[in-house]
């Protein structure tokens, strides 16, 4: 299809908001300080009846908790490293699970449309060998205009070839910005992920929902193009504790019982 050059300009713009280097997660101190404030997330956005049963069954029988984020740009943090999300992902589940050996890798996939990540995702499971894959996608195919319904099967594919692989499977959907909703069509590819997520049984991280939520409330104002990389380690903050708080949830364990 097509693709609109003024959208791909913004979509540019979006994809640079909260990344511009890899990170690398094995760098992140172990940080024990309280969550900020403005981290708070409406309880339904880190619930899931999905479930995450080989993480559940490392956390429960002290086996090593690998997790290999499959990501892009936005995954990653300008200078910042250990402060991406992946880097404190992996912190916010040492401090939860003290006991378990956690380590959160990144595999970026820059300017690739789900189905040209797709086909290499089973290659990354059997060299990386994670015990669960954060499957983050749908902003380059929605950049590139493409069609909902191939988003969508190209999806499905990708989750299907990762619990094959032997791999449990988180997805994380698009980022949320105000300044390129006009731009962008996402409801189409929010909803494909959706559907992936329910017809796959697989846990749907709502990371759109959950930064409009943020933004909405005033708690982080994401229309503001001048306050560059504070406003990206924030924003990474809090969606690094969301995410360990979700995967928590997913695998049905109590930390309390872990410590």
């Amino acid at each position: 299809m097509k693709s609109n050059p003024v959208a791909l300009l913004g979509l540019t713009v979006l994809a640079g908001f909260l990344a511009v280097a890899p990170a690398r997660p094995q760098d992140a101190p172990a940080r024990t300080e309280a969550a900020p404030a403005n981290c708070e997330v409406p309880a339904y956005l880190l619930t899931t009846e999905s479930t995450l049963p080989k993480v559940e069954h490392a956390v429960k029988s002290g086996l090593p908790l690998d997790i290999l984020v499959v990501g892009s740009r936005s995954s990653t943090i300008s200078t910042l490293e250990a402060s991406a999300y992946p880097g404190r992902l992996q912190a916010v589940l040492k401090q939860m699970l003290p006991k378990v050996a956690v380590n959160v890798s990144v595999e970026l996939q820059i300017k690739k449309t789900a189905e040209e990540v797709a086909t290499g995702l089973v290659k990354l499971v059997e060299v990386k060998k994670p015990t669960l894959v954060i499957w983050q996608t749908g902003t380059y195919d929605a950049m590139r205009s493409i069609d909902p319904e191939d988003f969508r099967g190209a999806v499905g594919e990708g989750v299907v070839a990762l619990k094959e692989a032997g791999a449990d499977v988180v997805l994380m959907n698009l980022q949320y910005s105000p300044r390129t909703e006009t731009m962008i069509t996402a409801p189409p590819y929010l909803d494909s992920m959706r559907v992936v997520a329910q017809q796959y049984d697989t846990p749907l991280f709502d990371r759109f929902a959950i930064m409009h939520h943020w933004n909405d409330s005033g708690d982080f104002d994401l229309f503001s193009p001048t306050r560059g990389l504070d406003l990206a380690r924030r924003v990474h903050d809090c969606i690094g504790r969301a995410l360990a708080k979700f995967v928590i949830e997913a695998a049905r364990v109590d930390p309390a019982q872990q410590n």
